[in-house]
């Protein structure tokens, strides 16, 4: 039974395995060791606070026995099918082929158009956290003078 205004169980999965995907196709063909921790931490967390609590709980449980590998992108991609697959078996989905995961999910178009705007925006990010490193040491240097 679906509250009116609510989202059923159904459309909830198909949003989460289209972002979680979507996720997996956009990691870094070779992450930094934080990066690999970040998705580790967000796949944790997801299961978490995810908001189906059965789906929830069934999750960490499949993520316990199929540790996240987030060690490139394309293993990452491979894992998140795989847990899919594990989840499909659960609900009795049909499974997918995991060596087509990339036919079936991939970048954001919409988003990829961006990117350039993105890279731009983490470098001066960047150069600005510096820049309040560089000012910081110089403000302690002269309040310790």
């Amino acid at each position: 039974m679906v509250v009116e205004g609510g989202v059923d169980v159904e459309e909830l999965g198909r949003a989460t395995w289209t972002f979680l995907h979507t996720l997996a196709a956009t990691h870094s063909a070779a992450p930094s060791p934080a990066e690999v921790k970040r998705i580790e931490r967000f796949m944790r967390d997801f299961s978490e606070i995810y908001p189906c609590a059965p789906c929830a709980e069934s999750f960490r449980g499949i993520m316990k026995r199929v540790p996240v590998d987030a060690s490139t992108g394309p293993k990452f991609a491979q894992w998140m099918c795989k847990v899919h697959n594990e989840v499909n078996k659960e609900i009795g989905k049909p499974l997918f082929n995991c060596e087509e995961v990339s036919k079936s999910w991939g970048v954001c178009e919409s988003c990829a158009r961006h990117e350039d705007s993105l890279i731009g925006f983490k470098g001066l990010l960047k150069r600005m956290r510096q820049a309040g490193r560089k000012d910081s040491t110089a403000n302690k240097e002269r309040s310790s003078n």
